[in-house]
C-alpha cells in the first residue's frame, strides 16, 4: 500500500488544499493530511478545531485520514509507514521554500521522498494569510474555503 502524508499548519484548510489532496488521493492508496502542532506559535485555530474542519471537508473522500502530530514530518512519517510526503505548490515562489525543506526532509530520512503538487490556476493565489486577513476585515471568505470552513466562520 502506498501511504504518503500531506503535511501542513492547514490554518485554515483552503480550496487550494483541498485541490491538492484530491489530486494525492487520486494517486495514492491512502493519504494522511497531518496538521503540525507547532508550539512555537499561536495558531489562529486550534489544532483540534483544524482536524475536525478538515474531517468535516474530506468526509467524502474514502483514503483520506486525518491527524495531527508534533516533531518532525519525516519521523510522523515512519511512524505511519509513509515514504511519499506531498507539497503543494501555488506558484513559482512557494517552489524554493519547498525545495529547501524537501532537501532537509532527504537529508533527514533518504528513504522518504518528497512529490510536488500544483493547485489548478483558480486556486493559485489563496493562502491561509489571506483567509485570514480577510475574515480580520468581515469579509467573505466562501470561495476561499469549503463549506465546513465557511460555516465554522460564520457562527
Amino acid at each position: 500500500m502506498k501511504i504518503a502524508i500531506y503535511p501542513g499548519s492547514f490554518d485554515p484548510i483552503t480550496k487550494g488544499h483541498l485541490d491538492v489532496l484530491n489530486t494525492a488521493a487520486e494517486i495514492f492508496d491512502k493519504v494522511i493530511i497531518a496538521v503540525s502542532k507547532n508550539t512555537s506559535k499561536k495558531g489562529f485555530l486550534s489544532v483540534e478545531d483544524r482536524v475536525k474542519l478538515i474531517k468535516e471537508s474530506v468526509a467524502d473522500l474514502e483514503n483520506v485520514e486525518v491527524d495531527s502530530f508534533e516533531g518532525l514530518t519525516v519521523q510522523y512519517a515512519k511512524s505511519k509507514g509513509a515514504k511519499i510526503l506531498i507539497r503543494g505548490l501555488r506558484a513559482v515562489s512557494d517552489f524554493e521554500f519547498e525545495m529547501q525543506l524537501s532537501q532537509s526532509n532527504t537529508t533527514l530520512a533518504p528513504e522518504i521522498k518528497t512529490i510536488f503538487l500544483t493547485t489548478r490556476p483558480r486556486y493559485n493565489f489563496i493562502s491561509s494569510s489571506t483567509v485570514k486577513e480577510i475574515i480580520a476585515m468581515g469579509g467573505d471568505i466562501s470561495k476561499f474555503v469549503p463549506e465546513p470552513v465557511f460555516n465554522f466562520f460564520k457562527k
